[in-house]
């Protein structure tokens, strides 16, 4: 009997060691294709706070929530199954999928560049304040949100998949594994960062409203700093927008726009690239947005 006892207590911590070592594999892939993702992920983190943008303060966190909620349903029931069903029988078709989804975050991005240099008319400011603050309303932009997130978050899970894919020795579970780390590191990541931007300005009031001097000076700052603050990553989320969504498009055409003129490498190779990107899918969403508005012009009329 006790023969027994120390073979199966054996038996549990081999497999236990097996276990370990394959969390640690999990682990270290993880973290090798959340590096290359980091770019992505700072993009995601600028787009989500312009969806949160005019709502009451008690709205917002919940309105985080609902989006965050929509990202690991995108990224663990949808994205996480399809990509390694398409990485296993029919791997040809990833790109073009990401490049439409490319194409439609260009399309994003050039929508709210022409609503910046052509805004429509309030016709009556309580009716305009209605919506906005209205369930229907509330509920287009967690929609909204989901939708760019859904996109964003298929890109990340896309280069994290391809990193494990480069590994010496991989399996599908290995593969399952990392992805799923991935999506639910990410999503808390990128979610907690944007509910702590979105609610500094209610921790600036809070702070400004102690006795204590440097508490008071940092709470006015906040208060004072957030609206410029938000302003500008609403410029830098609609600017990722076209960035990402351009680069998707080029680089799934075979094109390395730093490339054509010399730069291959380096912080320069990066930005050149990355501004080029951006240009191309700003003419991207241009020619989008200019028949989507021929076609809702017709309807219309």
């Amino acid at each position: 009997m006790p023969s027994g006892l120390a073979a199966l207590l054996d038996d549990i911590a081999m497999i236990a060691k097996v276990a370990a070592a394959s969390l640690d594999d999990v682990a270290a892939a993880a973290g090798k294709a959340g590096s290359k993702a980091a770019g992505v992920v700072i993009d995601d983190t600028a787009v989500t706070p312009q969806y949160v943008t005019g709502f009451t303060p008690d709205r917002e966190l919940p309105i985080i929530w609902r989006i965050a909620k929509g990202s690991f349903f995108n990224k663990l029931v949808i994205i996480l199954p399809v990509a390694l069903l398409l990485s296993l029988f029919l791997p040809s078709a990833v790109t073009p999928l990401l490049m439409l989804g490319g194409a439609y975050l260009c399309f994003e991005g050039a929508e709210k560049v022409w609503e910046k240099i052509v805004p429509h008319e309030v016709e009556n400011l309580a009716e305009e304040l209605a919506e906005l603050t209205s369930p229907e309303h509330e509920q287009n932009m967690v929609k909204g949100a989901v939708r760019t997130d859904f996109i964003l978050s298929a890109e990340i899970m896309a280069i994290a998949l391809n990193e494990v894919k480069s590994l010496a020795e991989t399996s599908i579970w290995l593969e399952a594994g990392v992805l799923a780390f991935v999506a639910v590191a990410i999503t808390i990541a990128v979610y907690g960062v944007v509910g702590l931007i979105v609610k500094m300005d209610d921790i600036g009031l809070h702070m400004a409203g102690k006795e204590n001097g440097a508490s008071q000076a940092i709470g006015r700052f906040l208060v004072q700093g957030m609206p410029k603050l938000l302003t500008a990553l609403s410029t830098v989320g609609t600017a990722a927008m076209l960035w990402v969504g351009g680069q998707i498009v080029v680089h799934g055409f075979g094109i390395h726009p730093a490339a054509f003129i010399g730069l291959h490498e380096g912080a320069l190779a990066w930005v050149v690239d990355a501004a080029l990107c951006g240009i191309a899918g700003l003419a991207i969403g241009a020619m989008i947005v200019l028949v989507h508005h021929m076609v809702a012009k017709r309807k219309a009329g």
